[in-house]
């Protein structure tokens, strides 16, 4: 399964994503059936597609918190 949540993580659209991040503002930690509500909103999505999505935003934050990954330097562009 673990596999199949990869390739389902790797298919998010953009709006299926900002879908997701509205969900999770709605529907926080506290919520009874937290991920099926964020399923329902997002749509096309299981509860449990929606739960691995989020543990890896969570990975992936801690990560960069941590200072695994370099912040990137943005060019200005003069203004």
């Amino acid at each position: 399964m673990a596999s199949n949540s990869m390739s389902s993580n790797a298919s998010w659209t953009r709006k299926e994503n900002k879908l997701f991040e509205r969900a999770l503002a709605i529907y926080d930690q506290d919520t009874p059936d937290r991920w099926l509500n964020v399923a329902r909103a997002v749509g096309g999505k299981s509860a449990e597609e929606v739960r691995r999505h989020y543990e890896l935003l969570v990975r992936d934050v801690n990560d960069i918190e941590s200072g695994r990954y370099p912040h990137p330097t943005y060019r200005s562009n003069g203004n």
